[in-house]
């Protein structure tokens, strides 16, 4: 199945936590019917001190399903 949009779209979120909030795809995954944004749906991940880097959270978006988001006009 194909998606409507693509990497470099912009799109508005129409659910959810972030919904009104309109960003630039980072990443589409086809197969999953998903689509990673840019500055939206943002969740904290803790990392583990290695060697001599100190354990730090790091924030990073996680993947949104396509039906949940609207192609913007440039």
């Amino acid at each position: 199945m194909k998606l409507h949009v693509k990497k470099g779209d912009k799109v508005k979120v129409l659910t959810g936590k972030d919904k009104g909030k309109i960003g630039t795809i980072v990443r589409a995954l086809p197969k999953e019917h998903k689509v990673v944004i840019e500055g939206v749906n943002v969740a904290k991940r803790h990392l583990k001190k290695r060697g001599n880097q100190s354990g730090r959270i790091v924030e990073r978006p996680m993947p949104i399903h396509v039906s949940n988001v609207a192609k913007v006009e440039k």
